[in-house]
């Protein structure tokens, strides 16, 4: 398949998946509530990648990498994270915790890889060191303010509700980690983008 149509191709495929994920588990969720909140801003995600794509198309690597962290907190919001069936993973590194989050988290940081592209593509910094850290301080900023918007959720609602959405748990420094794993996640594809789109180039 030529790139051109594979850019075409792989966005809806990803549209067509989510859609299915999100009916499937739109169905008895362990709390409606709790699927509200943690649908809701992947809702409007999808929505504003709808929206853009007349008017600036990803990649289909970026449209893959940003789908990883909309398909895994569909999942999320269904079972709320802490009780995702992840234990596999648990027993095979000894974890004590349901880490379903973390990597739910480190997703996140794969918004960086698009980021970069829009900047590079519409030539908004010529920096290369701009191109690295704005969508890598974009990231973390993001992943601040939603855990200040989790902590404001939290104290406004039902009490078993917001200690579901907030996933700590009974870690304290659960919110420091969760913008941990962000930033690492934006690390690794910033690095990707890099040689991908910097690095092989010159060698090519």
């Amino acid at each position: 398949m030529k790139p051109e149509n594979r850019g075409q191709v792989v966005p809806h495929a990803l549209l067509g998946l989510y859609l299915i994920v999100f009916s499937i588990c739109a169905v008895e969720p362990y709390s409606r509530d709790v699927w509200w909140a943690e649908n809701i801003p992947v809702i409007i995600i999808v929505s504003l990648l709808v929206y853009s794509y007349r008017h600036f198309r990803f990649s289909a690597m970026a449209y893959s990498l940003m789908s990883v962290f909309i398909i895994l907190h569909t999942i999320g919001g269904h079972y709320t994270f802490e009780r995702v069936p992840f234990d596999f993973v648990s027993n095979l590194f000894g974890f004590e915790r349901n880490h379903y989050d973390r990597l739910a988290h480190f997703s996140v940081g794969f918004y960086a890889y698009a980021i970069a592209e829009l900047l590079h593509r519409k030539r908004l910094v010529r920096s290369r060191w701009l191109l690295f850290l704005f969508p890598l301080f974009s990231i973390v900023t993001v992943a601040g303010l939603y855990e200040v918007i989790e902590w404001q959720y939290a104290i406004s609602v039902d009490a078993q509700a917001g200690i579901a959405v907030l996933g700590s748990q009974g870690d304290i420094w659960d919110a420091q980690k969760d913008i941990t794993a962000d930033t690492l996640g934006a690390l690794f594809v910033l690095g990707i983008y890099i040689y991908i789109n910097i690095l092989r180039k010159k060698m090519g």
